[in-house]
């Protein structure tokens, strides 16, 4: 049997195949997003309303479910998030009003819940001094988004649309029955706890901060990657094709750049990187507030995607480090803040186009948000992050 002070390549392999799944089924609603506008003559407020349902129950459901894996295991906890991804993209290929894509988005909400629950795997697998590696492997999953990004248009360019819907639905069936076959707990698994046991470890200070930080790297990561085909087709003219091309190169930068992120805080320490993700981040934001040129634009764009990448890694290092025992509720609380993190922009963008008539406001917003996260930073790290290693394990 594979010890969890060495870990276990397989159990990896399959949480982080079941990751990119559940992010195909999540990506395929935005992906689609530009042809279902058309077809059922959205504007684009009732547009960013629709990208953001997924994104607010999605975040909602993390918590939840991650005390759910802490409390029935991750392995049937991540089994049912697949089976409810199948259901939601046979339910997608069939929409045919705006009330039913809200509806549906709501399903494909729990695709979007499912990082806590193959993190809490994971971690479980491996020692603490591999975990960010090892979750910033896991995190390699959400390269699933770009995947919808890049297939979704032409499935349904070849096949209709109901078929750039139901083929993700048919993966997520072909991927749980390989989970059921070969997926396993980890021999020294916690024990398993009550709701209240799970919930108390992470409401501190601690967990807040990390929050914070999640909400800013894995919230631009999704809001990103969920506005990009709307904004690529509404500002700059693309196509569907085109503007999902871009958004899948997008996704890829900050997908890759998560597990060096996960190494990087592994050898220097999650908050080191975190100096630099920041400060970066709010340049980038600014270079995108600029004047509307592609070329600034897509550096700008690029730009953010590296070092969110990298930071989204370097949260992940540390949660497990703060909450060795409720990794599963602690990664649903961070996660969460994640999901919220990428609830609010799609629908803030929305307004200050219609307000406006540009997105500038919107970045410059982002690179503020940055900069008080760097502010945070500054101050924490002698207070709560770093003295983290040295405190007793929550």
């Amino acid at each position: 049997m594979v010890s969890p002070n060495r870990g276990n390549r397989a159990q990896l392999i399959l949480a982080t195949g079941a990751l990119a799944t559940c992010f195909a089924v999540f990506g395929s609603a935005s992906a689609m997003m530009p042809i279902l506008k058309r077809v059922m003559d959205l504007d684009f407020m009732r547009v960013s309303v629709a990208l953001a349902v997924p994104v607010l129950f999605g975040s909602m459901a993390r918590l939840p479910i991650g005390m759910l894996a802490d409390r029935f295991g991750p392995r049937r906890i991540l089994a049912l998030v697949l089976a409810t991804s199948a259901v939601a993209m046979l339910a997608m290929g069939s929409v045919s009003s705006y009330a039913q894509l809200l509806v549906f988005g709501f399903l494909i909400s729990i695709a979007l819940a499912s990082f806590p629950v193959g993190a809490a795997l994971v971690s479980q697998w491996y020692p603490p001094e591999r975990q960010g590696t090892a979750l910033g492997v896991y995190g390699i999953g959400n390269a699933g988004q770009s995947l919808a990004a890049f297939a979704a248009p032409l499935i349904a360019a070849a096949w209709g649309l109901r078929w750039a819907f139901w083929s993700f639905g048919v993966l997520s069936l072909a991927w749980l029955l390989i989970f059921l076959g070969s997926g396993t707990e980890a021999p020294a698994a916690p024990r398993p706890k009550s709701f209240a046991e799970a919930l108390a470890p992470v409401m501190t200070a601690k967990a807040g901060i990390l929050s914070l930080y999640y909400f800013l790297t894995f919230g631009g990561f999704i809001a990103m990657s969920v506005c990009l085909p709307t904004l690529l087709t509404d500002t700059f003219k693309l196509s569907p094709l085109d503007a999902g091309l871009r958004t899948a190169g997008f996704v890829l930068l900050a997908t890759v750049m998560r597990p060096i992120g996960g190494m990087l805080a592994d050898r220097i320490g999650g908050e080191k990187v975190l100096m630099f993700v920041f400060p970066f981040t709010a340049l980038m934001a600014l270079m995108l507030a600029g004047p509307v040129l592609m070329a600034t634009f897509s550096i700008g764009a690029l730009g953010i995607g590296l070092v969110i990448g990298l930071g989204n890694g370097a949260v992940f290092q540390l949660v497990p480090q703060a909450f060795p025992r409720s990794v599963g509720s602690a990664s649903g609380l961070v996660g969460a803040a994640g999901g919220f993190g990428a609830f609010f922009p799609p629908l803030l963008l929305g307004v200050i186009r219609g307000r406006t008539g540009s997105f500038s406001l919107g970045f410059v917003m982002l690179a503020v948000f940055a900069v008080v996260c760097l502010a945070v930073l500054l101050w924490s790290r002698a207070h709560l992050l770093e003295p983290a290693r040295r405190i007793a394990p929550a």
